[in-house]
C-alpha cells in the first residue's frame, strides 16, 4: 500500500496502528461478520475504513469507536458515509458498550482490527458487557487467538483461555500474514469469532473472582496448584473438588477453575484458607 492510498495518513505507533489493505482478507472478514440491515453493528478502530466501507455496503448504519482525531474527522466528513455512520471519538477501553446497546434498544455486533498493544485488556473490557453483545469478530495477534482457543495441556492455555471460553464459543476464522498490513507488523495475525453463550456450559457465580483465581493460578505456571492457590483454597478442598493439587494449572480444564471459583464464592469467609 502506498502513501497515496493511505491518503497521507502516517500510522501512529502510540495508537498501535497497522492498516489492513489485503482485499482477499477484507472480503474474508466481511463474509465472516455477514452484516445485515437493522443490526446494531459497532466497529472498534476503523482506521482508514478498510472494513468500514464494505460492511456499510451490506448494513444500513454503523457505529465506530475511533480515538485518533484525524481519522475520526475523515470518517465524519466522508460524503459517501454521510447519514450512515456514527463516530464515537472515544478510547475503546473506556467506551460504555452497555449504554450504547440501551440507547439502540438491542444487542451489539462488535468487530474490528484491534490495536495489538491493547487487545487483551480490550477483550476483558468487552467480556464485562457480554449481556448486550450478540457476537464479536476481531483481528488480533495470532498468538492471542491461539491463547483464546487453547485447550488444557497446551503451553498457551492460561487465564485468557479460561476467561473467554467460560462465557464464549471461540472460533478461529482465518490467519493473516504481516504483508496484509501497512506498516507490516512483526507478528502473524488471525481473525477470531467470539459468540457469548446464552447458557454457559460451566456457569460461574462471580466472573471477577474467576479472573482472580486464574491470575493467581497461572502467575507462576511451573508451580503446582497447591503452591499457587494456597492463599485461596486448601489442597484437601481441591481434592474434594476432584482436582489434583499436584497438577500444574495448564493441565486443568475451564470447568475445574469454575469449580474452584464457585466453591470460593459459596464459602466467602474462606476460613479454610487461613
Amino acid at each position: 500500500m502506498t502513501n497515496r492510498t493511505m491518503d497521507g495518513h502516517r500510522a501512529r505507533k502510540r495508537f498501535g496502528q497497522n492498516f489492513l489493505h489485503d482485499e482477499q482478507v477484507i472480503s474474508g472478514i466481511v463474509a465472516a461478520v455477514f452484516p445485515k440491515p437493522q443490526q446494531h453493528l459497532i466497529e472498534i478502530g476503523p482506521g482508514l475504513a478498510a472494513l468500514t466501507r464494505p460492511i456499510l455496503e451490506r448494513a444500513d448504519h454503523l457505529h465506530v469507536v475511533e480515538l485518533d482525531r484525524d481519522l475520526a474527522a475523515r470518517l465524519e466528513n466522508d460524503p459517501t458515509m454521510a447519514g450512515k455512520i456514527t463516530v464515537h471519538r472515544n478510547d475503546a477501553l473506556k467506551f460504555d458498550f452497555t449504554a450504547l446497546a440501551r440507547q439502540l434498544d438491542g444487542k451489539l455486533r462488535v468487530f474490528g482490527n484491534l490495536p495489538y498493544n491493547i487487545s487483551t485488556p480490550l477483550i476483558f473490557h468487552l467480556l464485562s458487557a457480554l449481556d448486550v453483545i450478540d457476537d464479536m469478530h476481531f483481528m488480533l495477534q495470532k498468538e492471542v487467538v491461539d491463547r483464546m482457543a487453547a485447550g488444557p495441556g497446551s503451553k498457551t492455555f492460561g487465564r485468557l483461555s479460561v476467561m473467554v471460553q467460560q462465557c464464549c464459543k471461540v472460533t478461529p476464522v482465518l490467519e493473516v500474514p504481516p504483508h496484509s498490513f501497512t506498516p507490516a507488523p512483526k507478528v502473524d495475525s488471525a481473525v477470531v469469532r467470539l459468540e457469548p453463550y446464552e447458557h454457559p456450559p460451566y456457569p460461574v457465580a462471580d466472573r471477577a473472582l474467576l479472573n482472580h483465581v486464574c491470575h493467581t493460578a497461572f502467575h507462576q505456571r511451573r508451580k503446582t496448584l497447591r503452591n499457587n492457590l494456597k492463599e485461596l483454597i486448601s489442597a484437601d478442598t481441591l481434592e474434594q473438588l476432584g482436582i489434583n493439587p499436584a497438577d500444574r494449572p495448564e493441565v486443568r480444564s475451564v470447568e475445574d477453575f469454575v469449580k474452584i471459583t464457585n466453591w470460593l464464592a459459596e464459602h466467602s469467609s474462606n476460613d479454610e484458607a487461613h
